[in-house]
């Protein structure tokens, strides 16, 4: 996994990140984009909720334990990283605090919080009696931006002996615009005619309509967020030769008729190929390395790849380290695909 390879060269390693990380030579990695668990018993998965806990010592309360267990991945990640190197990790609304907390402590330097929003998804709450409820429905991730202290000063100078240290600003302008700490997502049931009613995109062009502006380019201020979701064909692709599995994302949901659906990727959280792009093409020196010690099914390698930049993954998760190698070679075979932020639904 070279620097300026003409084939960007990718692995998956099979193991807990704790013990994989401590494994790899220190300064080796020139970003980490990842998305680890959330610490918030998603669906009752023991690696979001359980696994975190004990990993903490058994003996911490929820909170506490997310943090702890955030510290001691991101004090690893951090020896892995170069000096300046970014870490972009996402996080969800009600434990992104504890995420950050942990990532600070562990001696990064917090630089940013992003934010992706979507109008797809279903509140996490009880309904109760009288129409009320426990929570609210989600409607954006937090994604927090990070940096490896600085080897050497001014900036210029770190950027020259290790490659890292700065954004990639121009080449994530979207028409021209200098890229914002806001990201989009239309909803899968949006087409290039029309948005459905709750989309994120259609509300922020909507409101921006209000406003009567004379420039139809201003009126679709979206164009400088957008992030389409990822689809049934991007999440499957490459696994078609693999056994399909359970996926219900919305467990509490009533459906006419049935119950949940099946899916070769049947992974739950999986983020789209577009942001990940993004999010690589922003942290990450052109021919560079990227690290993900909680790969899932592999977005953030597919991403990688299409972006022409290494990419080495760690999961623990038997099943899905199978997904997500089948996803990376699958992406790696292709021509990169125009998903840039910016474009309109499919």
């Amino acid at each position: 996994m070279t620097r300026g390879a003409a084939t960007p060269t990718w692995q998956v390693l099979d193991g807990d990140c704790l013990d994989e990380l401590a494994a790899l030579p220190a300064a080796s990695v020139d970003a980490i984009v990842t998305d680890p668990p959330y610490g918030i018993d998603f669906q009752g998965e023991h690696w979001d909720g359980r696994s975190i806990r004990q990993a903490a010592g058994g003996k911490l309360a929820p909170g506490d334990a997310f943090q702890d267990w955030c510290r001691a991945w991101a004090s690893l990640s951090l020896r892995a990283l170069k000096p300046g190197g970014h870490l972009a990790a996402f996080g969800a609304p009600r434990t992104a605090h504890r995420l950050a907390a942990g990532i600070e402590d562990a001696g990064l330097q917090l630089r940013d919080t992003l934010m992706w929003l979507y109008g797809t998804g279903m509140p996490k709450s009880r309904r109760l009696s009288d129409g009320r409820t426990t929570q609210l429905k989600p409607a954006y991730e937090p994604i927090v931006l990070a940096r490896a202290p600085l080897a050497a000063t001014p900036i210029e100078r770190n950027l020259e002996r290790h490659g890292t240290g700065a954004l990639n600003t121009d080449a994530c302008r979207v028409e021209g615009r200098h890229p914002a700490n806001v990201v989009l997502s239309h909803e899968p049931e949006c087409d290039a005619g029309a948005c459905r009613p709750d989309c994120a995109v259609a509300v922020v062009d909507a409101a921006a309509d209000r406003q009567r502006s004379p420039s139809p380019a201003l009126r679709r201020i979206s164009r400088l967020f957008y992030s389409p979701k990822a689809s049934r064909r991007e999440r499957d692709a490459g696994c078609e030769d693999l056994p399909k599995r359970v996926l219900d994302l919305f467990p509490n949901a009533k459906r006419p008729g049935g119950g949940p659906t099946t899916a070769a990727n049947a992974h739950p959280t999986v983020k789209p190929l577009a942001l990940m792009r993004w999010l690589i093409r922003l942290t990450t020196p052109a021919g560079g390395l990227v690290l993900d010690p909680f790969c899932g099914s592999g977005s953030t390698g597919a991403a990688a790849v299409q972006e022409g930049r290494g990419f080495l993954g760690i999961e623990r998760e038997a099943g899905y380290a199978t997904i997500a190698r089948a996803r990376i070679a699958h992406w790696a075979a292709q021509p990169p695909e125009d998903l840039a932020i910016g474009g309109d639904p499919a």
